[in-house]
C-alpha cells in the first residue's frame, strides 16, 4: 500500500464536537463526514516551562468529596485509580456533565472498552445534554492494538486545537492501562526487548509525552487550558504495580477509589488518606477554602477513620470521642452523592458548612440526605440573597457566615416542628 508521506493527523475544530469518531477521525455515529479544513498532528511537543502558568482556576467536578478535598484546577492532570467496577468512569462522566454552560469542551477517549458500555455512556451524555460540547473518541475492545495505542494522542490533539485558541478543555483517557497493554503488544511484535512486566522500556515516555501536553498556557499564548483525567485500573488494589506507579509520578495528584468503601455504599468510594491533589487550595474558590468549610475536612475524616477502627475493638468511649465519631458518620453520609447528579459549588459549600458547624449532629444518620435536600431548597427559596452572594463573590465572609448560621438555625427549627407531629402519631 502506498504511503502518503505525511505525519498522522486528525480533523480538529468545532465540527468534531458532538460527534463519535475513531482515533483517525472517521465518524462512527452515522451522521455523515466531519466537514473541517483543519487538521492537527496526533503527536506534537508539549508546551515548555515558559509557555505555562501555575494552575489556579478551579475546574468544578460537581462532586462534593472531590471539590472539597482533592480539588482539580484547569490545566491539571489528576489520575483516577482503582480496581474495576469502583466508579472511576462515573466520576469522569459527572465531571463532563458539570461542565454544561461553562464553555469547557470535553473529550472522552474510550480505549479497549466493550462497545455496549460505550454506547450506554454516550446515551447518558446525550440525555444530560452534554454531547453538545463533547467528542467521544472510540478505540473499542475489538479494534486493533495500533488504534488503541494512538487513541489518547488523537483525543489530546483535538483538545489542543481549542487550548491554543484560548479555550478551556477537559480530556478523559479511559483507560491508560489498556493503552499500555496495546503498546506492549505492538512492541513485542516489533521484537523490542521487554522490560518490567514485559512492557517496553519507553512505556513511561509514552505516557509522560501524552500527559505533559496538558497545561494552563501563559497569558501571552491566550491563557487556554487542557485538563487531563487519566484513568488507570489496578488489580486487587495493587497501586505499586508498574503502570500505576509510572502514571502517579507523572500526574499532579490522584483520586484512589477503594472497593471496600464502594461495597459499603460510600459513593464516590474515595480513600481520603491516599487521594491527594498537588495543586491543593489554589484550585478552590475562597469560600470552599475556609476553615469552617473544607479547610480541615481531610484531616478530620482521616482521624475519624482511625477512631472508627479503634471503636470497633468494643472499648467504652468517653462522650467527647463519641461525639467526634457521630460527627464523622454524618460527614461521611453528607459526602455521598448519586450518579449523574453533579452539584453546584455554592450548594457544596452550604452542605459542608452545615455539617462542620454541627447542625447535622442532632439529625439521625438515615435523615441526613433529606435534611440536606430540604436545607438547600430552603436557602435557595427563602434566603436567596445568601446563596446569590456566595455565588457572585465566590467567598464566605464573616458577615455572610453569620447570616448563614442564623438561616440554618431557622431551618433546623422548622424541620423539627415538621417532624414532631409525626413522632407523636407514631
Amino acid at each position: 500500500m502506498q504511503g502518503t508521506g505525511q505525519l498522522l493527523s486528525v480533523p480538529v475544530g468545532e465540527a468534531v464536537l458532538g460527534r463519535v469518531i475513531d482515533p483517525l477521525g472517521n465518524p462512527l455515529d452515522g451522521r455523515g463526514p466531519i466537514v473541517t479544513t483543519e487538521r492537527r498532528p496526533v503527536e506534537s511537543p508539549a508546551p515548555g516551562i515558559a509557555q505555562r502558568q501555575p494552575v489556579k482556576e478551579p475546574l468544578q467536578t460537581g462532586i462534593k468529596a472531590i471539590d472539597a478535598m482533592t480539588p482539580i484546577g484547569r490545566g491539571q492532570r489528576e489520575l483516577i485509580i482503582g480496581d474495576r467496577k469502583t466508579g472511576k468512569t462515573s466520576i469522569c462522566i459527572d465531571t463532563i456533565i458539570n461542565q454544561k454552560g461553562t464553555g469547557v469542551k470535553c473529550f472522552y477517549v474510550a480505549i479497549g472498552q466493550k462497545e455496549s458500555n460505550i454506547a450506554g455512556l454516550i446515551d447518558v451524555l446525550r440525555r444530560h445534554g452534554a454531547m453538545d460540547y463533547t467528542t467521544v473518541v472510540v478505540a473499542g475492545a475489538s479494534d486493533p492494538a495500533p488504534l488503541q495505542y494512538i487513541a489518547p494522542y488523537a483525543g489530546c490533539a483535538m483538545a489542543e486545537y481549542f487550548m491554543y485558541r484560548g479555550g478551556h478543555t477537559l480530556c478523559v483517557y479511559d483507560d491508560l492501562s489498556k493503552q499500555a497493554q496495546a503498546y506492549r503488544q505492538l512492541s513485542l511484535l516489533l521484537r523490542r526487548p521487554p522490560g518490567r512486566e514485559a512492557y517496553p522500556g519507553d512505556i513511561f515516555y509514552a505516557h509522560s509525552r501524552l500527559l505533559e501536553r496538558s497545561a494552563k498556557l501563559s497569558d501571552e499564548l491566550g491563557g487556554g487550558s487542557l485538563t487531563a483525567l487519566p484513568i488507570v485500573e489496578t488489580l486487587e488494589g495493587e497501586v505499586s504495580a508498574y503502570i500505576p506507579t509510572n502514571v502517579i509520578s507523572i500526574t499532579d495528584g490522584q483520586i484512589y477509589l477503594q472497593p471496600d468503601l464502594f461495597f459499603a455504599g460510600q459513593r464516590p468510594a474515595m480513600n481520603v488518606g491516599i487521594s491527594v491533589s498537588r495543586v491543593g487550595g489554589a484550585a478552590q474558590i475562597p469560600a470552599m477554602k475556609r476553615r469552617e468549610v473544607a479547610g480541615g475536612l481531610r484531616l478530620a475524616l482521616a482521624a475519624f477513620r482511625e477512631l472508627e477502627a479503634f471503636a470497633q475493638l468494643g472499648t467504652d468511649l468517653d462522650p467527647a470521642t463519641q461525639a467526634r465519631l457521630d460527627r464523622g458518620y454524618r460527614m461521611t453520609e453528607l459526602l455521598k452523592q448519586g450518579l449523574y447528579h453533579p452539584m453546584h459549588v455554592t450548594d457544596q459549600v452550604l452542605s459542608i458548612f452545615a455539617g462542620n458547624q454541627g447542625f447535622l449532629d442532632p439529625v439521625p444518620i438515615s435523615e441526613v440526605r433529606p435534611w440536606l435536600d430540604g436545607m438547600l431548597a430552603y436557602v435557595r427559596e427563602k434566603k436567596r440573597e445568601i446563596w446569590q452572594k456566595i455565588t457572585d463573590t465566590k467567598n464566605l465572609d464573616d458577615e455572610t457566615a453569620s447570616s448563614l448560621r442564623d438561616a440554618l438555625g431557622e431551618y433546623q427549627r422548622e424541620y423539627n416542628q415538621k417532624k414532631r407531629p409525626a413522632t407523636v402519631l407514631a
